[in-house]
């Protein structure tokens, strides 16, 4: 009997001691690359840093920003676990053997439109045949983008005279520089509307089936650290959903993060949420479809972006994400 309690005794400690060096261990730091500014774009994400889904599963969370354009090589080396980055990008980065993968989606539509003033002449796509369209780069996921509409509606891109405008979409278009311009869904618009401007708007995900933004790691974390995949990927859905439950909370959480927000900025800002929310919607956060996946990797096949031999699988999976 006294052996019996001793042992008892010996195994409850074991227990209390375990569950207080479990309770010790430090945080798994976690890097993840915006690509872009502090922005109310990334609201989800700031939802879940500031309500502690990410501390909840053991992570401490840094949101790293900046206009790189070599953020996949960087993610391929390792130098990087996660990144924020479209569909297409994974595709090509895939096809030049960057062992990264696509775990997360967080744009289910695709965000990138062709605007062009009400007055422009342009009613339809056709309407584009002959007239100077701005684009903010020959490459990309707005390139691609054009090029992906451009098939859809008959045109080729002989038919219209592109220019390369970089990030001056607005102002091109409204001292009459280009007829149209390429821009995102929500930026270009919703700064036009605001200025009492009257647009016409061709939204590319009503013609394309391409992928878009969403979380994306390397083959190594994933063969290394499936289960940090998988905690980062939940604590990014649960703000996304809470985003999409509440919007007002979540701007609210957004004006925290970007304090230098004025009143009327905050106006224009959330007219962008609100438009973000549209885009967010799914009825399986942070999933892709395997036809979609195949059907932009054929599309580029045909652009001749990629040579033949990729598979879905090569580039994305659903195995994080929960059911």
């Amino acid at each position: 009997m006294k052996r019996t309690r001793i042992l008892s005794l010996i195994c409850v400690i074991a227990l209390l001691l375990t569950g207080c060096s479990a309770a010790q261990q430090p945080p798994t730091e976690v890097t993840i690359a915006m690509g872009f500014i502090p922005n109310v774009q990334f609201a989800p994400m700031y939802v879940a840093v500031e309500r502690g889904y990410f501390r909840d599963e053991g992570i401490e969370i840094n949101l790293d920003y900046g206009m790189e354009t070599d953020l996949l090589q960087r993610l391929a080396s390792n130098e990087l676990q996660f990144v924020v980055g479209s569909g297409d990008q994974v595709i090509l980065a895939r096809s030049h053997d960057l062992p990264v993968k696509y775990v997360a989606n967080w744009y289910p539509h695709f965000p990138v439109c062709v605007v062009a003033l009400d007055d422009s002449g342009i009613a339809a796509p056709g309407d584009l045949v002959g007239k100077t369209v701005g684009t903010p780069g020959l490459e990309g996921a707005s390139y691609i983008g054009w090029l992906a509409f451009l098939q859809q509606v008959g045109v080729s891109p002989e038919q219209v005279d592109l220019q390369v405008i970089g990030y001056t979409q607005v102002a091109s278009l409204t001292e009459g520089r280009v007829d149209a311009a390429i821009g995102y869904t929500l930026n270009e618009p919703i700064q036009l509307d605001a200025a009492g401007y009257e647009t016409v708007v061709f939204y590319l995900d009503d013609y394309t089936q391409l992928i878009s933004n969403g979380l994306i790691t390397n083959d190594q974390t994933i063969k290394r650290d499936a289960k940090l995949v998988e905690k980062v990927v939940r604590a990014f859905t649960r703000g996304l959903q809470d985003t999409l439950d509440d919007p007002d909370a979540a701007f609210q959480t957004v004006r925290r993060v970007i304090p230098e927000m004025d009143d009327q900025t905050a106006e224009l800002q959330r007219a962008v949420l609100d438009a973000a929310v549209e885009l967010w919607r799914a009825e399986q956060l942070g999933q892709t479809a395997e036809a979609d996946w195949q059907a932009s990797i054929d599309f580029m096949e045909e652009l001749g972006l990629i040579s033949e031999g990729l598979e879905p699988e090569d580039v994305y999976t659903n195995r994080f994400v929960a059911k």
